[in-house]
């Protein structure tokens, strides 16, 4: 699938190192190693807390739910494949329970940071106060 299971993923001006979650999300992580480098906009969540997110709109991944929660880890970064409300990326960077205007969703969790946790805070305000940021994903 990959010859690495750790992609970089950068949120304006902070580095972030996470783990692909292979043996739990096999199918997400092929679905979005397939699409890399991904790039796109992060905006602050509207009703999940401490997170970012990624709105993607009707864009489909092509995968079902697996290793799916409402209620991610600091440091969790998961997919919503669609159905209830837009499918969308979602990270957390504090205390976070997943939600939309629908109600409760639970995401894929496939990426899980392992280096630059100390950065979250700091990158969840900065969303938080300035708005949307570049968010990027690479091998």
């Amino acid at each position: 699938m990959s010859d690495t299971p750790f992609l970089n993923v950068s949120v304006g001006p902070f580095a972030f190192k996470a783990r692909l979650e292979l043996q739990k999300a096999p199918l997400t992580c092929a679905a979005f190693l397939s699409l890399l480098p991904f790039a796109n906009q992060a905006i602050h969540s509207r009703w999940s807390g401490e997170a970012v997110w990624v709105p993607l709109g009707e864009f489909q991944f092509g995968v079902g739910f697996e290793n799916h929660t409402c209620h991610p880890s600091r440091g969790d970064i998961l997919l919503y494949p669609g159905g209830h409300s837009e499918t969308e990326l979602l990270f957390a960077y504090g205390s976070s329970s997943f939600a939309s205007k629908m109600g409760a969703l639970a995401g894929n969790h496939f990426l899980t940071l392992v280096e630059g946790q100390e950065q979250l805070e700091e990158m969840g305000r900065l969303v938080l106060w300035q708005g949307a940021q570049p968010i990027r994903f690479e091998r």
